[in-house]
Parts: C-alpha cells; sequence; structure tokens
C-alpha cells in the first residue's frame, strides 16, 4: 500500500489494497508454489512487463509480503520467495481457486446447457 499511515477502515479494503491488482495475485500464485527468478515470475505472467514487474515486486516487498534475497555472483542472481506474511495468504488464494473453479463450472454447465437447447 502506497501510505500504511492511512489504513483503510475496512479490513477488506486492507486486504484488497494490498494484493488486490492484477499483477500482485498473479505473483503470489507464482511464489506459491516455490522461490522464483525475475525471469521465472515474468514467464509465468503472460503480459507483464518487466517494468509493472519490477514495480509490483517492489511495493510487495515494501509491505512484506515478498522477500528478496540477493547473491553475491555475477551476473548477480536475484531470488523472491514469500514472506511469513506472505504466506498467510495461502488460504485466502487456495479459497479463491476454489471458488474459482466452481465459478467456472457453472458457466460451462450453462453454456452447455444453452447451446444444447438452442439445437
Amino acid at each position: 500500500m502506497d501510505n500504511k499511515k492511512e489504513l483503510p477502515l475496512c479490513p477488506v479494503a486492507t486486504t484488497l489494497g494490498l494484493i488486490g491488482n492484477k499483477w500482485k495475485i498473479l505473483i503470489l500464485r507464482e511464489l506459491l508454489s516455490g522461490t522464483k527468478r525475475f525471469g521465472e515470475l515474468r514467464s509465468g505472467i503472460p503480459g507483464i512487463s518487466q517494468k509493472v514487474l519490477t514495480q509490483n515486486l517492489r511495493s510487495m516487498e515494501e509491505d512484506g509480503i515478498i522477500q528478496r534475497l540477493v547473491y553475491a555472483e555475477v551476473p548477480p542472481r536475484v531470488e523472491y520467495f514469500l514472506s511469513d506474511l506472505g504466506n498467510t495468504l495461502r488460504p485466502i488464494i487456495d479459497v479463491m481457486a476454489e471458488w474459482g473453479l466452481g465459478y467456472q463450472a457453472m458457466v460451462k454447465k450453462n453454456l452447455y446447457e444453452t447451446e444444447k437447447m438452442d439445437v
């Protein structure tokens, strides 16, 4: 979140402010399976630009959701992983995935039934 001093009164709004944009939730999804390098994150999130990924990673690091580990190598190697705080989001993301699967199944069923009626 941009300004931690002005957190929303609503806890749902606080959560959405931290992870609710299009890219942050996808970054979280990628990091749920483990530590990733920048290139792995970028290839796992179609359509994200280098600039947008960098901005979101910095923001999530500032918010304490992810951590960044820089290795003293040439060329430098940087890895990103969920912090302890970030790992507490795991059940939330799991429930969102479960809900999304149910919704997709419902839409597909309704589409199938609509097509069946048109025949």
